[in-house]
């Protein structure tokens, strides 16, 4: 990549005052840079020094290698777009006349050379973001995020090299956040645009953006990469809040989530035992007054997520997989549950045979709800497989654990009731019917772990922890009792 932009020792604000202390970074051709920093930190001076309408004390600015100050305002136009946090007009232009002050710094006199070339970028622009259609409209007749991607499309028919932006999804609504990052992005790679942009949604710049600059009074606290920028400590640290960082689900960037003064997790724990069970022939419900967080394998509500409705429903064994998670989100709205509040599970077991206990020692609970047949064992170490006709079967385990559960805790808990229904599986001699050897599960088994995430911190829930005791004791007797029923009513 090629610099394009270079700030040395720059320092300066307003009157007497310094805004901006010793800053010195370098932004390369086709990048997307992304500055952050709470109000008052000079994120709009710097952008203002940089578009060279306010002077600075010391330092230095080089665009393309030349110094700002050598550059004639327009030679500044042909190399600097800027869509300012706030863009005001005098007189009530209409779209197109707008986006056509773009072309000012490319024309040698006052709209009088108006060329085919000029016609051409302004269209482009105003088809690029989107309000070709409304080109004759005035600009008072016009929303907020409207008139924000005029001025976007003033900036582009400018054709520079480099763009500056002030906050530029300010007044847009989601979708058209998300199209215009997305076609800045683009720009920055296929036209190598290089695009210098304000963002006070640290979620939006972490996503978009190829490096970060971060401000703290004047000063820069960190540039690099989004992973590097936005680590939970420095973020709470600079802008003097609670937050808490996660992963995208989709892709690898941060992404922060602001924690309420207010936290039910300190609140008093919820009890959940079999008065919050119900057992049918059509399913097992579990409801609970409260969201509780999850992690399970269910075929709704999979992954990490926060649900208050739990069913395991039976089907036959010779129930047609090819799009169950379609079918199981229509069978879950037709018996008056909301899918995106469920995890939902299925069984061939005869749900009778369900067992379920209620587990408490030296302040920690936990509540097992296990279904569990063998009729589709497998030994999953394993490598030789066959078809064979399947039998009812699958074990489907339910962990409810009070107490506020770490994300380690969560994945240990997964890891604990894996190991103890193994165990119980080898002290029952099931066998894989394929291969002859013990079996380690079914072919399709699933887990559930859910937390109240009130009371008591829990970090762990290894075997050895308080936790994982009592989940390695549950799963193993609740699968050990729900496979004997199973045994005695198919005498396996």
């Amino acid at each position: 990549m090629t610099e394009l932009l270079k700030i040395t020792n720059v320092a300066g604000g307003y009157k007497e005052e310094n805004v901006l202390d010793g800053i010195s970074f370098e932004v390369q051709k086709g990048e997307l840079f992304g500055v952050l920093g709470p109000n008052g930190s000079g994120k709009t001076t710097l952008l203002k020094m940089i578009s060279g309408v306010m002077p600075f004390e010391q330092g230095e600015i080089m665009i393309k290698g030349k110094d700002i100050n050598k550059y004639t305002a327009k030679e500044l136009a042909k190399s600097i777009a800027v869509l300012p946090q706030h863009s005001a007009q005098a007189f009530s232009y209409t779209v197109k006349e707008t986006v056509s002050l773009g072309r000012y710094a490319h024309q040698r006199g006052w709209l009088q050379s108006f060329s085919p070339r000029d016609e051409e970028m302004v269209k482009t622009a105003m088809e690029q973001t989107g309000i070709s259609s409304f080109e004759d409209h005035h600009l008072h007749e016009l929303s907020g995020g409207e008139r924000q991607r005029v001025f976007l499309a003033q900036a582009l028919a400018q054709e520079p090299q480099i763009l500056l932006l002030d906050e530029p999804t300010n007044h847009l609504d989601l979708s058209f956040q998300k199209e215009l990052l997305d076609q800045l992005k683009q720009w920055s790679r296929e036209r190598q645009l290089t695009v210098v942009s304000i963002f006070h949604d640290l979620n939006l710049a972490g996503l978009f953006c190829d490096r970060l600059l971060l401000l703290e009074n004047g000063r820069i606290n960190r540039i690099g990469t989004p992973i590097e920028v936005l680590k939970q400590e420095r973020i709470e640290s600079v802008f003097h809040t609670s937050i808490e960082k996660l992963a995208h689900p989709t892709v690898p960037k941060p992404q922060m989530v602001l924690l309420p003064e207010e936290l039910p997790r300190s609140e008093k724990n919820i009890q959940i035992n079999e008065q919050n069970l119900k057992v049918t022939g059509q399913f097992i419900k579990l409801q609970t007054p409260i969201l509780l967080k999850t992690l399970s394998s269910g075929v709704t509500g999979s992954g990490f997520g926060w649900h208050h409705t739990f069913i395991n429903r039976h089907v036959d064994h010779s129930y047609d997989c090819t799009d169950h998670a379609s079918e199981m989100k229509e069978y879950l709205k037709a018996n008056g549950f909301t899918p995106e509040e469920t995890v939902g599970m299925m069984t061939a077991v005869n749900l009778q045979d369900a067992a379920y206990r209620f587990y408490e020692e030296d302040g920690i609970e936990a509540f097992i709800v296990v279904t569990a047949g063998t009729g589709n064992a497998v030994d999953a170490t394993s490598s030789r497989r066959t078809s064979y006709k399947p039998t009812p079967g699958t074990i489907n385990a339910w962990v409810f654990a009070g107490g506020l559960l770490s994300e380690t805790a969560f994945v240990q808990s997964m890891i604990t009731a894996t190991e103890a229904k193994v165990k119980a599986l080898f002290d029952l001699g099931v066998k894989d019917p394929v291969t002859a050897t013990l079996a380690t599960g079914t072919s399709t088994d699933s887990l559930l772990i859910a937390a109240s995430q009130r009371g008591k911190s829990i970090q762990y829930a290894g075997p050895i922890t308080p936790l994982g005791n009592l989940i390695s004791k549950g799963i193993y007797e609740c699968v050990t009792k729900s496979l004997e029923k199973y045994k005695r009513r198919y005498q396996v």
